[in-house]
């Protein structure tokens, strides 16, 4: 049975390879962007998920333990998908936006998966994950009022 530090830092380390992947997608997105809106979108969405990488990290080191350095295979085959898609459809910021939303949704799932699962987490550690969490909930409707005013524009 894995101790209690080790298994919060598995946690902590999962939600680091989502924040690892979120980032570099939004990267992919905003190279991919026609709209300067969107890029800038994008951008800022990345550097916040690098800065929460930071975060998970320090965090995961305070438990003593190793934080992962790279994100997921999963990821990478996303983000290979997404540049595949800017190519082939001429909606792709339309499509990024909508892959953008659906990635937000399951970040919020797994962000409450953590926070609410059987280990007690910290109060310190439970607080930045809850705070994480909300700022990507209250990034997910900004990207679903992008994709709706997109498909108005289109």
């Amino acid at each position: 049975m894995q101790n209690y530090t080790a298994q919060v830092a598995t946690k902590l380390n999962n939600l680091l390879e989502k924040n690892y992947d979120a980032e570099k997608g939004y990267r992919t997105a905003a190279k991919n962007s026609k709209s300067n809106i969107l890029t800038d979108f994008f951008e800022r969405k990345s550097n916040e998920r690098e800065r929460f990488g930071q975060v998970l990290k320090n965090e995961i080191k305070s438990f003593g333990e190793n934080p992962n350095e790279e994100g997921s295979l999963k990821g990478t085959a996303h983000r290979t998908w997404m540049n595949v898609k800017a190519f082939l459809t001429p909606e792709n910021d339309e499509a990024m936006l909508e892959e953008a939303l659906r990635g937000e949704q399951a970040t919020i799932d797994e962000y409450n998966e953590v926070i609410t699962s059987e280990i007690e987490l910290p109060q310190s550690t439970n607080r930045i994950l809850k705070n994480q969490r909300d700022e990507i909930l209250k990034d997910a409707l900004n990207i679903k009022q992008l994709d709706d005013l997109q498909k108005h524009i289109s």
